[in-house]
């Protein structure tokens, strides 16, 4: 027998694994639609307010998911994966929490010594 909070958790897991895929591809128009307006991110090293803001810098780091775990409870997802940039890749785990069928806020967690030791010394 399904319940209920079983339908949310598999709606709110396919809305972020399917803004995941959507990364991949770089389809972030579709991506784009899968986020609230007002969408909010944390992260290791920085934070972003708005998802139009948010998407401008996905567009310009071209990120690649390698997912490797995937929860759901209620309407937060967690992820566990290997995030791709350039030549960088490193383990990292998102927290997702979906509102509706889209991604109302998340938050990322990594260990950021392989991004900042990739940046040019000034």
């Amino acid at each position: 027998m399904t319940t209920i909070a079983s339908n949310v958790e598999s709606t709110a897991k396919a809305t972020v694994l399917s803004y995941i895929d959507s990364l991949n591809h770089e389809n972030f128009d579709k991506a784009r639609q899968l986020v609230t307006d007002d969408m909010t991110f944390t992260g290791v090293l920085g934070t972003r307010e708005g998802a139009d803001v948010y998407m401008q810098d996905m567009q310009k780091m071209k990120m690649k998911y390698d997912i490797k775990k995937a929860f759901a409870d209620d309407n937060d997802v967690c992820l566990f994966y290997d995030i791709t940039l350039g030549a960088i890749t490193f383990f990292s785990a998102g927290w997702y929490k979906v509102k509706g069928d889209k991604i109302k806020s998340f938050r990322v967690v990594f260990d950021p010594r392989p991004v900042l030791e990739a940046q040019p010394r000034k």
